[in-house]
């Protein structure tokens, strides 16, 4: 196996414990929720299921591994199959349909398109499964944005989804390449994000580098509306804040609440390339259920 390669899994290692830790605690309810915040207490001791994020992301380095790129059609047939295997892995309704759509032999120009009049969804899910890209592409920022681009075109047709894309494979491969300062870190993601309201979103985060996680999710979002724009931003922020505390990092996001699985995804694969796997805590690891990937 390749080092790029390596890179591109270590980050779905990150990347599928968060989401699996998050999707817990999301769907614990309020009570049990509360109480796991106060002791700092993950539910260990039975397996955590990964979701949709992490489906897609194993796909993204599947791609990566066949072809040593992403080449959106491929990527969106194995998005489709992976799909229609396990339907029910947490997958929001726009992708229930575009999927359907290309299991169903619809090319994803077309399915993806079908969205929101036409114009394409500006979600969060071309965000969340993108931190592979960033690790496999880390020694080239350019390509780190045009395989991200590629990666979200099956699903999210709007530019705004695209962005939050390339946004956090950015952050991934600064973080994968040495970068350790937060603010450098948020730097790098602003110049190499396209205009939209993610790009504003990632701006008034630097700002608040000093601030709380939970001020700065009433600012910013926490991804409740399940936007690019409304979870990226936070996502970002908490990673370059967090760059030594993975455990840290997705306590944050469960404790600002909305899209916790999601954000949690986002910031473990970023910061899984600075703090290695001997940083996600080990019984995190042994409770999420198994990845589909061969060795």
């Amino acid at each position: 196996m390749g080092e790029a390669l390596e890179r591109s899994r270590l980050a779905l290692e990150g990347l599928s414990v968060g989401d699996a830790f998050g999707e817990q605690l999301l769907h614990a309810g309020p009570a049990a929720r509360s109480t796991a915040l106060v002791h700092r207490t993950a539910p260990v001791g039975r397996q955590w299921m990964w979701t949709d994020d992490t489906a897609m992301a194993v796909s993204i380095v599947e791609v990566l591994d066949a072809c040593g790129g992403i080449e959106a059609d491929r990527l969106a047939r194995v998005f489709a199959k992976r799909y229609y295997a396990e339907p029910a892995r947490g997958y929001g309704g726009g992708a229930h349909q575009v999927l359907s759509a290309i299991a169903a032999g619809d090319a994803y120009e077309v399915a993806a398109r079908q969205l929101f009049n036409g114009e394409g969804s500006c979600g969060n899910g071309g965000a969340m499964r993108s931190a592979p890209i960033g690790a496999y592409f880390c020694t080239d920022l350019d390509a780190v944005v045009e395989h991200a681009r590629r990666s979200a075109a099956p699903t999210h047709a709007h530019p705004d989804g695209a962005a939050g894309a390339i946004a956090i494979a950015v952050a991934t491969a600064a973080v994968f390449a040495g970068e350790r300062d937060p603010r450098a870190l948020l730097e790098t993601v602003v110049a190499r994000t396209p205009p939209g309201a993610t790009l504003d979103g990632l701006r008034r985060a630097i700002p608040l580098l000093r601030a709380e996680h939970l001020t700065v999710a009433a600012e910013l979002g926490n991804g409740s509306r399940v936007l690019s724009a409304d979870t990226v931003p936070f996502a970002t922020w908490c990673a370059a804040t967090h760059l030594d505390d993975f455990a840290g990092a997705c306590w944050a996001c469960v404790e600002v609440g909305g899209d916790i699985d999601t954000t949690c995804a986002m910031v473990g694969g970023i910061i899984v390339g600075a703090v290695g796997l001997a940083g996600i805590p080990a019984d995190w690891r042994a409770s999420r259920e198994p990845l589909p990937l061969a060795a």
